[in-house]
């Protein structure tokens, strides 16, 4: 008996032990080796663990407790964390710690992300090199630069999936600011441009906040807004599309009088119709989508708002209200309901397929 729990312990220990085989430029590649690799983690979870890679809870000043990311990450509960506010030194060792655990439950690898945009990373992450805020750049010389600068500093903490550029355009207060919209003609070479740099350091990049935030009125963090008829912003899409930007999180932000895509009264990022209709089949986007945060006001109060986000599309749910209580309910429901589950193992086979890129 003794020999077989030493057995399997180790077993726990060795099943994710792959090497660094892929990076993020193979995540739309065709490669067999790669599409093997997905399906053979994926067929080692079981379904708890498989819902697991959809959830990514925050930890840090505004986020949740040391204490319940160490539960769910010994539950198996989570596939990722935002390290949402704390100094470079913090977010070093919390990397380092939760990478240890994971080996300990035999859990797949995490990924790591923040919002490291140029305008927010040096108060997300104090002790960063400084950098220009976005909306004060100039050239593109300094956009790249920016992002090389920005990519050094995730590479040496460890954070693997950037949530930014901010390809909204200028007007809407609470991002305008944190983009490249101040010159318009910009917003799309400047952030492709980041977007380059940042995934040749293996970084995942994140377009965000779709379908646009930029002439909206209001603050999501706040408030339901709205987008009345034309999505003016979506035609940014296509070009950070076609330049392989593996990640775009989606806005909590209504869409009305528009005969497609109406999300009748609810936020995108619940929306099939944004969602799938528009991103995944007008766009063909291939990539990582991930919500915004969940406990903001603009999306926290719909009634099954988790299971609704991943019936609408969705791979990642960013900063549920409680990830465990997220955890439980998806589970009971992939175990249920054959529709749901397909999606849920489609969007598990795509965080995997991501991981195997940047964090295995």
């Amino acid at each position: 008996m003794w020999f077989r729990v030493i057995t399997f312990s180790f077993i726990l220990l060795t099943t994710f032990s792959y090497a660094q085989d892929f990076t993020i430029n193979d995540f739309y590649s065709d490669n067999p080796e790669l599409d093997a690799k997905v399906e053979e983690v994926f067929n080692k979870l079981y379904p708890g663990e498989r819902v697991a890679q959809l959830i990514m809870p925050a930890i840090g000043r505004l986020g949740d407790s040391d204490k319940k990311i160490d539960s769910w990450v010994k539950d198996k509960r989570i596939g990722g964390i935002l390290l949402l506010n704390g100094s470079k030194e913090q977010a070093i060792a919390w990397v380092e710690k939760y990478n240890q655990m994971n080996k300990e439950v035999g859990s797949i690898p995490f990924l790591y992300s923040a919002d490291a945009e140029p305008s927010l990373i040096n108060r997300k992450i104090t002790g960063t090199k400084v950098v220009k805020s976005a909306n004060k750049m100039t050239t593109k010389t300094e956009v790249i630069r920016a992002a090389k600068s920005i990519s050094e500093e995730l590479n040496e903490i460890g954070i693997n999936y950037n949530f930014a550029p901010v390809i909204d355009m200028s007007p809407n207060k609470t991002v305008g600011w944190r983009g490249f919209g101040q010159v318009p003609d910009s917003v799309i070479p400047w952030s492709n441009a980041f977007i380059t740099e940042t995934q040749k350091h293996n970084v995942i990049a994140t377009a965000k906040h779709f379908p646009g935030h930029g002439y909206v009125v209001g603050d999501t963090h706040e408030q339901l807004v709205h987008i009345k008829g034309e999505m003016k912003e979506v035609k940014n899409y296509p070009p950070v599309i076609a330049n392989d930007v593996v990640s775009i999180m989606i806005a909590h932000i209504a869409v009305e009088e528009n005969v497609k895509y109406n999300t009748n009264g609810l936020p995108a990022s619940v929306s099939k119709e944004i969602v799938t209709d528009l991103l995944r089949n007008d766009l063909n986007f291939k990539g990582l989508i991930i919500t915004d945060a969940m406990n903001m006001k603009g999306v926290s109060n719909i009634k099954d708002a988790d299971i609704k986000a991943i019936e609408a599309g969705v791979d990642i749910l960013l900063m549920p209200l409680d990830a465990g209580k997220a955890h439980q309910a998806i589970t009971e429901k992939y175990i249920k309901d054959a529709a749901f589950k397909r999606k849920v193992d489609t969007a598990c086979k795509r965080v995997i397929r991501a991981k195997l890129c940047v964090a295995f």
